[in-house]
């Protein structure tokens, strides 16, 4: 068993995590560390976790050099890696750190994780960076068609409002958003420069939060080269996910609902009049977004199966 650390475990994607881990068989969960939880059972929050002796302890940075650990997950909000990130590699840690923010999603040094599209790269990687939510289904949608693109992609989002964090905000109050949909960041958002970064192609995003807990609806439209047959995109995205258990290519427009609480990603609908291409996505932004992902990539970091402790159909 190797010793996981996780550091922002209050969040509702620390959550999600705990629960991965209490039922994967080669990793213990060692270290839970959350400021407002500090010193309570994590049983008491977790049903999932039956240790009624592991509890929430608060764990700075400097403290975390001296951690016996084997592994890290970082699930903090953008801009407060840093300091852990420094002390794993000062403590004279070994072993895999995966930061979920979007700290290290443009360095170089660091592994983007996003493993249907790059674990050739995988295996024996210390330092990962996880793959934006939006950003995941975005890639997705679009990667298999990258080099038949003309134009810029316009992606149209809807999140749930747990993907706004625990932080209280507009964007992750219900009362606010009941009957509402609340457009947001129309220009620069970090997803965007995301995807065009590692897509390799300019794309547009347009983000909404809505009323529902979670999940991501997501529609994307562009042109495609002349000549480009339905027959064609069936086949590449076909081509491309077919032995992808965590990526499902449906023939209609996929619903949140019915991906919301699963481990994959949804890909489908597609539509095209002329040289104007629609095709729609979805996935759990807490799971294929966040958490899961995270667990693909500590496994393939560590030389086990890509989907040992996730539970998927």
């Amino acid at each position: 068993m190797k010793r996981l650390g996780l550091i922002g475990a209050r969040g509702h994607t620390g959550a999600q995590l705990i629960r991965l881990v209490a039922r994967h068989p080669q990793f213990e969960l060692c270290l839970a560390s959350s400021r407002q939880h500090d010193g309570e059972r994590i049983a008491d929050h977790v049903e999932e976790v039956d240790n009624n002796d592991l509890r929430f302890r608060l764990v700075d940075a400097q403290a975390l050099a001296s951690e016996d650990l084997d592994a890290l997950i970082l699930a903090l909000p953008n801009g407060l890696a840093a300091p852990y990130v420094e002390a794993w590699r000062g403590g004279g840690h070994d072993g895999p750190i995966i930061d979920l923010s979007a700290d290290y999603r443009f360095d170089q040094s660091w592994y983007y994780g996003l493993p249907e599209l790059t674990r050739t790269g995988a295996v024996g990687q210390t330092h990962i960076s996880n793959p934006g939510c939006y950003a995941t289904a975005m890639q997705l949608a679009l990667a298999p068609l990258r080099d038949l693109l003309v134009g810029t992609p316009v992606c149209f989002g809807v999140s749930g409002y747990s993907g706004a964090g625990t932080t209280p905000s507009d964007r992750n109050d219900p009362i606010k958003l009941r009957d509402n949909l609340m457009p947001y960041a129309p220009f620069d958002h970090l997803h965007e420069k995301e995807v065009t970064a590692h897509l390799g192609h300019r794309v547009r995003f347009l983000p909404h939060v809505a009323e529902f807990f979670r999940g991501i609806s997501l529609t994307v439209t562009t042109q495609l080269q002349d000549g480009v047959r339905q027959s064609d995109i069936e086949a590449r995205m076909h081509g491309t996910y077919d032995d992808e258990p965590l990526v499902h290519v449906l023939d209609a427009p996929p619903w949140v609902a019915a991906n919301a609480g699963r481990h994959h990603a949804c890909v489908g609908g597609w539509r095209r009049r002329g040289d104007e291409f629609v095709i729609y996505a979805t996935l759990d932004n807490l799971l294929k977004g966040a958490a899961t992902q995270a667990v693909q990539n500590l496994n393939l970091a560590c030389g086990y199966a890509e989907l040992e402790g996730i539970p998927f159909d």
